[in-house]
């Protein structure tokens, strides 16, 4: 699914991507269907809506994210 609209938020890391969860934004990660959350443990997950798989939002260190800033947006 593409995105049609210009999206006004640019992310440049995870805290970034962290906040505007936290603040309750719908944060998506390349289309509608990959979303950030905040699991019942506190972990950022990317989870896709068709088949529930979920990966980190960071790699083991914490801090490099599982895809690039750019692709990460908020849903309007």
């Amino acid at each position: 699914m593409k995105r049609l609209v210009a999206f006004k938020e640019e992310f440049k890391d995870a805290k970034d991507i962290i906040k505007a969860v936290d603040e309750g934004k719908e944060v998506c990660w390349k289309s509608d269907y990959y979303k950030v959350i905040r699991d019942s443990v506190g972990q950022y997950l990317i989870c896709c809506e068709l088949n529930n798989h979920c990966i980190g939002l960071t790699w083991a260190d914490g801090i490099t994210l599982n895809g690039k800033p750019e692709d990460f947006y908020i849903k309007e």
